[in-house]
């Protein structure tokens, strides 16, 4: 007879072996670990119930969630809100099963329209699952710099010779100020919402040198910046962009040949591109780069909903809106995207 699964709620005790877990299981990731509870918690005010499982008084699996509630997006429990990749951790298919079950559970006692969970691979064929949205790009990179340069596709390799010959200059930022410039103005300009400056604080404070912020000047004027997550042997350029100039000077294709150089010297080898909607312009930049796509597997549990959720900028009723946002001031859009943003988890 199987040994008996036990599923509980993680407490603030039980971070370190939570952490370790995620750590030591071959498909933990950065955005698996016990920090982003608290940043959800403190931050956005959000319930994140993290739900482990013992056998035998040993830890088997661990289950990442958060509770999301927004007027306009609705009510949610997603694994992981402010993610890319989530989902169940578990020794064996019991275990991962019983955290299943028991989340769905909580999502019909939280009352919830459905419950998602960010997987990188296929796990249940009996829930809903997202295919063709959402890609992420990584690949293995050598310890060799010029090996790196090369492996980039001929015409991408100029634009970032393109930009060491205009003079950029790339530092390491201590601060969040001239990433939350570059990056509000970037995004506003595809028509989405920025996320508070205390998000970024937060993501900082929370997982200190695991994270940094690379920005990039020219003639010592920011120019573009992004901010870097580090697990194992993994870098994972997440929130980055640039300014109006940035463009011109192929400052983003400097940016990120400069990111993936300074984690060769953090001994990194896998260069994580990150999630990207096929066929837009982040999925073209990263194909451009000679990364090819790999299918993410979003699965969903529906409650209260009778579909899955469409919140993504391809959805045609949000096109006026998305136009509309592209014209606002930055400075209007970064006073009230955040409000809109912490529903867009």
């Amino acid at each position: 007879m199987p040994d008996e699964i036990k599923i509980r709620a993680a407490s603030e005790n039980d971070a370190a072996a939570w952490d370790a877990y995620v750590l030591a299981h071959p498909h933990g990731t950065f955005f698996h670990r016990y920090g982003w509870k608290r940043l959800i918690e403190s931050t956005y005010r959000y319930p994140g119930h993290y739900l482990l499982a013992e056998r035998d008084g040993a830890l088997c699996g661990v289950f990442p969630l958060g509770e999301i509630k927004h007027l306009l997006f609705g009510h949610s429990l997603v694994s992981v809100p402010f993610c890319v990749y989530g989902g169940v951790l578990a020794n064996d298919d019991q275990a991962r099963e019983a955290l299943e079950v028991d989340a769905t559970r909580l999502a019909t006692d939280l009352g919830v329209d459905y419950l998602e969970a960010r997987n990188q691979w296929p796990v249940r064929d009996d829930w809903l699952r997202k295919d063709g949205l959402y890609v992420t790009f990584r690949r293995a990179i050598s310890e060799d710099h010029d090996a790196n340069m090369n492996a980039i596709p001929r015409k991408q390799r100029a634009m970032v010779r393109k930009g060491i010959k205009a003079g950029l200059v790339g530092e390491l930022d201590e601060g969040i100020d001239n990433l939350y410039l570059a990056y509000s103005e970037s995004v506003r300009n595809l028509g989405t919402p920025v996320f508070p400056k205390a998000h970024f604080r937060a993501i900082r404070a929370e997982f200190g040198d695991d994270v940094d912020v690379v920005t990039v000047r020219h003639e010592g004027v920011v120019v573009a910046s992004v901010m870097n997550y580090y697990f194992r042997d993994q870098v994972l350029p997440f929130y980055g962009g640039g300014v109006a100039t940035a463009r011109n000077l192929a400052a983003n294709d400097f940016m990120y040949w400069e990111v993936m150089r300074r984690a060769v010297e953090r001994d990194c080898r896998v260069f994580d591109f990150g999630r990207s909607k096929v066929d837009t312009g982040s999925y073209s930049f990263k194909k451009h780069w000679g990364f090819e796509p790999e299918p993410l597997n979003y699965e969903y549990h529906l409650v209260r909903a009778s579909e899955m959720p469409d919140l993504n900028p391809n959805n045609p009723k949000y096109r006026l809106f998305i136009n509309a946002w592209k014209k606002l001031p930055v400075g209007v859009s970064r006073a009230i995207g955040p409000w809109l943003a912490r529903g867009l988890a």
